[in-house]
């Protein structure tokens, strides 16, 4: 990696930017208003520890209690902090809009970087659904912990509500992008802010300080269970392979941990890209890691009772929350998480747009002129729109926020992989930027494809089929689309016979 000393210095910076573009075929269109701060916010923001870290708690609690936090938790982060230096690796080299498309294109091809837009893209619209759709369910969960005769609402209220968040989401990114910037650079503060008053309240709530309670298994499996007609049931099945409910359990880590590449999506935005998205992508990844393990360590060793809990299952932290804190406490936290998780959404109707945009820049979607246009303001209008209204699209047809996460993850984890599959193969031919990994490339992308592999099996397989035959559908058509039709008209990104060392 660069040291210190070989810092260019500001005045170089936008020159440099404007020169790498060039060199990749494409004017700056995008307006360069991005700090390196600001770079980090949007994907420290996308991960929001406290948007999945809590909506998702269960997901882990339910497993093997206790330890899928206290050890869980950690072996997820470090699998996505190999995804995300490896990913920084080539950002470096490659800054722009796009990201990981562009890279597999130049890396292994124009199918290999046509099939990573698509998997990188359902994965952007899905990730907006789960975190809106995560949203009003924390939300309506909060009222159902307040009042006990709080009863929940119909299905049209949720379609109108998380309608509703995307829509002013998407508003405030066409008609106010200098406000929205502003707005993500906060919510990198706020996040760090809430998550640290969170931890501070269920510590001082523990009555036992039973840190056993970290590395303890125990089989929460079949829990909670139906009983009446309607209930969600268990959130895992029955089952006595403990192996296997530690691995279910780390889609906690690897769901909230995700959304980094937002600091390559937004690279022709941030000024001295080749320095500061990488940064951006690997510092986001390790301060959410370490920051959401602690507090989820508190939150667990302030539940009163682990069994019960998890008979809880989805309402597992709200349970805990509401029975340690004081009702004042606990409902200004809940505010303060609320407003993390909109802030959330904002941001990632900034990256998901970008993608957009850099796809159709280069003719890969259908309307392609369109999309690409960018306004007198500098941002991609149709691109933000057409991605808000693909995420309600997915929301309408599955409402069910455990499929949502689950299609999220395994669709964009699969595009993180992608360009490290290609970049591991062919690595010497290609002149790496100045943030690289050196001779640790190798070894970390190895571990990076193989945690890959790892989550794509915990999202197909039993009980998660449903996900699986998602994907194999998608694989399919994307094969069938590809050599139909694509392989003869899709070009990819110019000057792909230019970006060899």
């Amino acid at each position: 990696m660069n040291s210190p000393e070989n810092e260019p210095t500001p005045e170089t910076d936008a020159a440099d930017d404007i020169r790498t573009l060039e060199r990749m075929g494409y004017k700056q269109e995008l307006l360069r208003r991005m700090s390196g701060f600001s770079n980090f916010a949007i994907s420290f923001s996308i991960i929001c520890i406290l948007a999945g870290g809590i909506t998702s708690f269960h997901l882990a609690l339910c497993a093997t209690g206790g330890a899928s936090i206290g050890i869980g938790w950690p072996v997820g982060g470090l699998i996505a902090l190999a995804v995300a230096l490896t990913m920084g690796h080539v950002a470096s080299a490659f800054p722009t809009a796009g990201g990981l498309y562009h890279w597999s294109s130049i890396l292994g091809g124009r199918g290999w970087g046509w099939a990573t837009a698509w998997f990188n893209l359902v994965g952007l619209v899905t990730v907006l659904a789960a975190i809106n759709v995560g949203f009003y369910e924390f939300v309506v969960g909060a009222l159902g912990a307040l009042d006990p005769e709080f009863s929940r609402p119909a299905d049209w209220v949720q379609h109108l509500s998380v309608g509703a968040v995307t829509i002013s989401q998407a508003l405030l990114n066409h008609r106010a992008p200098a406000l929205t910037i502003k707005l993500t650079d906060f919510s990198g503060w706020w996040i760090l802010l809430v998550s640290i008053l969170l931890t501070v309240c269920l510590l001082a709530a523990v009555e036992t300080w039973d840190f056993g309670r970290l590395v303890r298994f125990t089989n929460h499996s079949g829990l909670p269970a139906a009983v009446a007609e309607g209930d969600a049931g268990p959130v895992w099945p029955r089952t006595d392979n403990m192996p296997w409910l530690f691995c279910l359990g780390l889609l906690l880590p690897l769901y909230t941990i995700t959304g980094f590449d937002a600091s390559a999506h937004t690279a022709e935005e941030t000024i001295g890209a080749s320095r500061q998205v990488p940064r951006g992508i690997v510092r986001s990844v390790i301060v959410s890691g370490v920051f959401g393990w602690i507090m989820l360590c508190a939150a667990v060793l302030a539940i009163p009772d682990m069994d019960q809990a998890a008979k809880a299952g989805s309402g597992a932290f709200f349970s805990t929350l509401f029975a340690d804190l004081p009702a004042w406490q606990a409902r200004g936290l809940v505010a303060g998480i609320a407003l993390a998780q909109y802030l959330c959404g904002l941001a990632t109707v900034t990256s998901a747009s970008r993608m957009v945009y850099a796809f159709a820049r280069d003719g890969g979607l259908p309307g392609s002129r369109w999309l690409k246009k960018v306004d007198s303001s500098g941002v991609p209008g149709p691109a933000i729109w057409v991605l808000t209204v693909c995420s309600l699209a997915f929301t309408w047809h599955t409402p069910v926020y455990s499929t949502i996460t689950l299609v999220t993850t395994i669709f964009l984890y699969i595009s993180y992989a992608m360009p490290t599959v290609s970049g591991l193969i062919i690595h010497r031919h290609v002149t790496w930027g100045p943030w690289n990994l050196g001779a640790w490339y190798h070894p970390l992308s190895v571990v990076a494809i193989a945690g890959c592999v790892l989550l794509v099996v915990l999202g197909t397989a039993p009980p998660n089929e449903e996900a699986g035959y998602l994907l194999a559908g998608f694989v399919a058509a994307l094969l069938v689309i590809w050599f139909g039709w694509q392989r003869k008209r899709f070009q990819g990104p110019p000057n792909l016979d230019k970006l060899w060392g």
